[in-house]
């Protein structure tokens, strides 16, 4: 069973997140933040990931903490329901287009997490919602899942189309490297023998 329910609690936000790798694509996700939570959304059904995200975070201030806190607790969710990645694919990448939008994402659940980002934005806010937090959301979310992610936006105009499709980018990648590889179901997908 590759599930996982991760609670974190700060001065900052209070956070409750629960992942099942192998649903759906349901989700129920509640940060405060609408576009935010649009966003993980996207993940989710993408990744065909379920997902619940439960956060009361500090809006008042900005949508900062409540977006890195988010990234720190799926993606600690996202390593413990992955366990030892027996069977595991690994791998993933996914070219995403949404309309004037194209982006590029790859990534390695290898245990060592590193994040490549070259995802420009054509403007500072959508909505009321900063665009340097979509970096740093993947920031905190590859840091705390052990993911080597590696993301370009190769053209865009639309602000919202850039960070959807780098969301989506990023969920269909992550949806090839968590499936079970049928040939080598019960294998740890390293010449080391374990990540």
């Amino acid at each position: 069973m590759r599930r996982a329910t991760i609670a974190r609690k700060t001065a900052e936000t209070d956070i409750t997140v629960t992942l099942d790798l192998d649903g759906t694509g349901t989700y129920d996700n509640r940060t405060g933040a609408a576009f935010f939570d649009h966003m993980l959304d996207q993940l989710a059904r993408h990744a065909l990931i379920d997902m619940e995200v439960r956060c009361d975070g500090d809006l008042h201030i900005d949508d900062h903490h409540t977006v890195e806190d988010v990234g720190i607790a799926l993606g600690q969710a996202l390593a413990q329901a992955m366990g030892d990645k027996r069977g595991i694919r690994r791998y993933g990448h996914c070219y995403l287009a949404m309309d004037d939008a194209l982006v590029r994402a790859a990534l390695d659940l290898s245990g060592r997490p590193y994040l490549v980002w070259e995802v420009p934005f054509t403007a500072p806010q959508i909505k009321s919602f900063d665009t340097e937090l979509v970096r740093e959301f993947f920031q905190a979310f590859s840091t705390h899942g052990g993911i080597t992610l590696h993301v370009d936006g190769l053209r865009g105009v639309n602000s919202h189309h850039i960070a959807e499709a780098a969301f989506k980018a990023v969920a269909r990648a992550l949806r090839d490297a968590l499936d079970t590889d049928p040939r080598k179901s019960d294998a740890i997908p390293s010449t080391k023998g374990s990540l």
